[in-house]
């Protein structure tokens, strides 16, 4: 608690009016997608840790407790609220706009929302740090900032599950201003786990994979409430009876926790009724902002919830200015995925794994704190300084870092194996598997240069998994949604790279190739998705860790070699089959491809540049054959890619539909070449004719370059088949990519205009901490709080090379 100023607020956050709803926000393109509306805000926790949300209404409304599991659900009793006297008046208000849709704490007065012409308020959000603005309401200035311990290179105290709610209150006036400030908590142990512990898996009608997900949400008999403190701490603890070692997924503990001080008055309410009118609570914090102290630690019955509540009192002389802290904290060692199957997660590295740490969680933050947050202020300042980006630029790109903490993400303890453990970020809620290998292709830019070592734990996962076969017999979900008939593949094929790590059912990071809309096992990206993968870590995080590359060697070999099995005609270059075999899994490719072909190439000489490497600090003669291989395959192919797909303005779709589409992503290959020191796969003047052809067509042309880049449009912008999905689809982490090339090419202008029309229909249309996969011209997105957004990193590390 100090009498100093808060940090002001950086100028590039997103921010929006406290409770202004949205006119027009964008909605779900099919209707089995996930829509939760617009109501999404920063989310807090560590990576890994589970993680809540809270809206730009004041709402705790985002509950990612359950490792890989999405619950959207407005607690009202989770919640801040601020009592205000002068001395002839008073008032007190619960902080959010939303009152309770069940009728429940009706005693409750619910703080007023903005509107168009009056403000209440400000919500601002810069990734690990947002903050509420209150205007208008009090007299006394008021604002909280909302953080969590999240900064690069840091392995441990970004793991921590826990949230710092920091107030700043001033008093402008000059008369005493007396103010309270409440925290309430609903003990929540037990409700975070599948209470179907064996979830049948079935095709939706998009044709994904889905498993039913039951909560046991409000299940809280045998939970109870204690008062902790010691000379420096308050807090109340939310834990539960009779958990016995070791510790079940759902159990643990809750704590919300503030420091002593002698200018302020602590009070406490231990056990209270959420699903009542909250008059326990209300009646003396809104008559003298007090509560009762009341303390009753026995357990919950049978359909009993228990409600906590702490507050803080303190009067404030004519501009005289207070900060103080609150700490919400949660314990919940476990993440269970099939029955039985259970990991720890990361922070229990650091706290132990009983479940019963969420008070030495919370005192370990409200000692820290501070430090804390210096350690984002120093991380983020040498960007947020740089005049050269743009504060749109720059808010997006440190909000797309929401998903590393909100996408169902997990954080295992450290093994002899794996010694900062095993991590993992769903390719999005909708498609509920973990780290897509094509999609972090882009997406995995900001993970690879923020947090290095996370990045090889995935690619090491993959390396172990390319071996490895499952001879189960899947449907295929793609024919179900086309109509045809129903076509059945092989789950994982030996030296196929598999597509993901696994899902949340079952045993991620063990059991991949989890999605079954197309059979993977044939897709011609995938293993040249692996090889670049792998150079590129090595490449970007020092080009020293020759262990990661010989750890990866045997799978890049066998991936490879695999993948060359399907160039039926012997001229170098594997082909499409005409069936979505790739990341574009709606979109049919016939022969040689300019995408599959690409980076095709382009892994061939990523393999060699490894093999280079190895031989000079391992000195192998299988490793020179092996090269040799590489050489002749790479010298075959190069002319074969230029003779069948260049048409004298840009690369064609591919060799055997005929199609005279410009695709966006046509040369992601030449990209990573570039990226990655290697020769150009293309000469470079065709790659900026192609580049150039592909701005004007799939951004300008498409929309007068409102959106986005389309997929692929016809030269003049219009589609080549008005039916068509992805192609007609504009793809954020595409786009991101395509704009990484733009500046690498020299096109810097153009690419920033073109992030800009896609920051923009994120951030201005409710999107906002839910990224989708993609967006339309007609207001509709799929596929939210998706992977390849964070592509922008890619977009940030090229401009800074």
């Amino acid at each position: 608690m100090t009498n100093q100023h808060s940090p002001k607020i950086p100028s590039c956050t997103w921010n929006r009016p406290i409770g202004l709803g949205w006119d027009k926000p964008y909605t779900v393109r099919y209707a089995s997608n996930l829509d939760d509306g617009p109501w999404h805000g920063m989310p807090l926790g560590g990576f890994g840790a589970g993680c809540i949300g809270r809206s730009s209404r004041g709402d705790f409304n985002l509950w990612h407790i359950d490792g890989g599991e999405h619950i959207f659900k407005n607690v009202p009793v989770c919640q801040f609220s601020v009592f205000e006297s002068n001395g002839t008046s008073s008032q007190a208000y619960a902080l959010s706009t939303q009152s309770p849709e069940e009728g429940s704490l009706n005693a409750w007065q619910w703080y007023p929302a903005s509107s168009e012409s009056t403000s209440t308020g400000t919500y601002h959000a810069l990734y690990p740090r947002s903050w509420f603005v209150y205007e208008n309401v009090f007299q006394a200035q008021l604002n909280c900032e909302q953080f969590s311990p999240i900064w690069a290179n840091n392995y441990q105290e970004t793991s921590y599950p826990v949230a710092v709610f920091l107030w700043k209150a001033h008093n402008p006036s000059n008369a005493p201003i007396t103010l309270s400030i409440m925290l309430t908590w609903e003990n929540m142990v037990g409700w975070f786990t599948n209470a179907l512990k064996s979830p049948e898996v079935k095709i939706r009608d998009d044709g994904s994979p889905v498993y039913e997900y039951q909560s046991r949400w409000g299940e809280s008999q045998g939970n109870y409430n204690q008062v902790v403190e010691n000379s420096e701490y308050f807090g109340c603890f939310l834990g539960r009876g009779g958990i016995t070692a070791p510790v079940q997924e759902g159990d643990g503990s809750w704590c919300i926790a503030t420091l002593k001080h002698p200018q302020v008055e602590v009070f406490h309410h231990s056990k209270w009724h959420p699903e009542g009118t909250g008059e326990e609570v209300w009646q003396s914090f809104a008559s003298n902002g007090s509560l009762p102290n009341y303390l009753d630690t026995n357990p919950a019955g049978e359909n009993q919830r228990l409600g906590s509540a702490i507050a803080v009192r303190f009067t404030l002389q004519p501009g005289e200015t207070l900060e103080i802290p609150f700490v919400l904290a949660w314990d919940f060692p476990v993440t269970e995925f099939a029955a039985g199957v259970n990991y720890y997660r990361r922070y229990t590295d650091f706290f132990g794994k009983d479940g019963n740490q969420a008070w030495e969680i919370a005192t370990t933050a409200l000692k820290n704190y501070q430090t804390w947050r210096s350690q984002i202020e120093s991380w983020q300042a040498p960007i947020l300084n740089r005049e050269d980006l743009p504060d749109w630029f720059k808010m997006a790109l440190f909000n797309e870092l929401y998903d590393l903490t909100s996408g169902g993400t997990l954080w295992s303890a450290a093994s002899e194996i794996d010694p900062i453990g095993q991590f993992a970020v769903l390719e999005c809620l909708d498609y509920r598997w973990y780290e897509s290998l094509d999609v972090r292709l882009y997406g995995s830019f900001g993970l690879l240069l923020l947090f290095p070592e996370l990045e090889k734990s995935v690619m090491r996962a993959f390396a172990r998994g390319i071996p490895q076969s499952d001879d189960h017999q899947r449907i295929i979900g793609y024919y179900y949604t086309i109509g045809a008939n129903t076509t059945t593949a092989t789950r994982k094929v030996a030296g196929a790279t598999p597509h993901d790590l696994g899902a949340p059912n079952e045993h991620v990071w063990e059991k991949t190739n989890y999605t079954c809309y197309q059979d993977c096992n044939l897709w011609k990206d995938l293993s040249c998705d692996f090889v670049l993968q792998v150079y590129r870590d090595f490449l970007l995080t020092g080009g020293d860790d020759v262990e990661f590359l010989a750890d990866c060697w045997d799978a890049v070999v066998q991936t490879l070699d695999y993948l060359k099995t399907f160039d039926k005609d012997g001229d170098g270059i594997p082909e499409n089959s005409g069936a979505p075999d790739q990341t574009f899994d709606d979109w049919r490719l016939l022969g040689v491809s300019a995408y599959c072909g690409g980076l095709w190439l382009a892994a061939l000489e990523a393999a060699i540049a490894i093999s280079d490497i190895l031989i000079t600090n391992q000195g192998d003669a299988e490793k020179e054959k092996q090269k040799s291989i590489y050489e002749g395959w790479l010298a075959q192919s190069l002319p074969i890619y230029q003779d069948k797909l260049w048409n004298g303005q840009y690369y064609r779709l591919d060799s055997g539909s005929g199609s005279a589409v410009v695709m966006a992503d046509q040369l992601c290959g030449q990209f990573y070449a570039r990226l990655l020191e290697l020769p150009d796969i293309v000469p470079s003047d065709r790659a900026l004719s192609a580049l150039k052809t592909v701005y004007d067509a799939c951004f300008l042309k498409f929309q007068n370059g409102e959106f986005g880049a389309a997929n692929g449009v016809l030269p003049d912008g219009s589609p080549e088949n008005p039916k068509a999905t992805h192609p007609l689809e504009v793809w954020t982490g595409i786009n991101f990519g395509l704009a990484a090339f733009l500046v690498q090419m020299g096109m810097q202008y153009e690419a920033l205009r073109l992030t800009q029309a896609v920051v923009q229909q994120i951030y201005d249309n409710g999107l906002q901490f839910r990224t989708p996969e993609a967006i339309t011209s007609t207001g509709t997105f799929r596929a939210s709080t998706y992977l390849r957004a964070m592509a922008i990193w890619g977009i940030y590390l090229v401009m800074s090379q």
